[in-house]
């Protein structure tokens, strides 16, 4: 028998800013959309809708147990759909090779629910497991092996960096004095090192303890940020003339890399601001849709409290 979250329908899985992803991508029937992070398909189910019975879907994701999902989806979607797994950044930029071309690509980045809601996989610092956090079960780097093996100075510089923990110091230190006696395998000794090593207060305040720092090593772990810069060049390339590219993100270093992007190619010009004359000749092939990002509704926020740190930035290809 699958697992209880293999069981649940799309539909069942609960899309975060769906209205506003559905209202600025505009899908029209016999469109290409391409959902670079499909996970449970909640998003994909609501877009292949749009297209009414006429265009195409491809989905992809890292994860293998997306499949799972993808079969599901595929028997209902009543258009025509793919899934082809692996890292976005490198999916996209072979498809944008090979010329496939796409009218809307969405990117909703970070962990998806139902990798937070399988215990086994390590996400969650809020259940005892394997310290693991791979969204691709076949890559070699764990968060076992960067808790054990990385220095002190590397740890507090992904803690501060990717989780914006305040006691990343602190933190660091105590994990390097605790693995001397043993090695950390699961989840839990983990929380219980970061607990012990932050003022008692902060313990009870801004979430659970260990949030950040959980963050930090999921990141790592997966290499986002890299993957998230590699991408979007790509995505760009494969959008025909009016498509658009819509990115949910839930960190800030992720959401300043899509605003950073977004503004670089929709100013076009490279050439510092002292030149009288661009030299370059790049013109601009993005325009920014949202000129900031777009936050969950109240109403979404009571119904699904894990989209509070989602923001949504949309560009056209010009």
């Amino acid at each position: 028998m699958l697992p209880n979250v293999l069981q649940r329908s799309a539909a069942d899985h609960t899309p975060v800013l769906a209205d506003e992803v559905r209202e600025l991508l505009a899908v029209q029937p016999g469109e290409t959309i391409v959902d670079g992070t499909f996970g449970a398909g909640g998003h994909a189910r609501l877009l292949a809708a749009d297209l009414a019975g006429r265009g195409k879907l491809v989905a992809i994701d890292r994860d293998p147990t997306a499949r799972q999902h993808f079969d599901r989806f595929k028997a209902a979607a009543g258009v025509d759909v793919r899934f082809l797994r692996g890292d976005f950044s490198l999916v996209l930029a072979q498809l944008a090779a090979n010329d496939v071309r796409a009218d809307a690509i969405l990117l909703d980045l970070g962990v998806s629910s139902m990798q937070i809601d399988r215990p086994e996989r390590g996400f969650s610092y809020a259940t005892d497991a394997p310290l693991d956090m791979r969204m691709d079960p076949s890559s070699e780097l764990t968060a076992a092996e960067i808790v054990n093996t990385w220095d002190e100075g590397e740890l507090r510089t992904i803690f501060r960096r990717y989780g914006e923990e305040r006691y990343a110091t602190q933190i660091a230190r105590a994990i390097v004095r605790r693995r001397r006696d043993r090695p950390f395998t699961r989840t839990g000794e983990l929380v219980e090192t970061i607990k012990t090593a932050i003022p008692t207060p902060a313990r009870f305040g801004e979430g659970h303890p260990a949030k950040r720092v959980f963050q930090a090593l999921r990141i790592a772990v997966n290499d986002e940020l890299a993957a998230l810069e590699a991408a979007l060049p790509a995505a760009a390339d494969m959008l025909r003339p009016g498509g658009r590219l819509a990115v949910i993100s839930f960190h800030s270093l992720e959401d300043r890399i899509v605003k950073h992007f977004y503004r670089e190619r929709a100013h076009g010009c490279t050439c510092p601001p002292d030149f009288p004359v661009c030299a370059c000749g790049k013109q601009p092939d993005l325009r920014v849709v949202t000129r900031r990002p777009v936050r969950p509704s109240t109403e979404e926020l009571e119904q699904n409290p894990r989209a509070a740190s989602a923001r949504l930035r949309v560009a056209v290809k010009a």
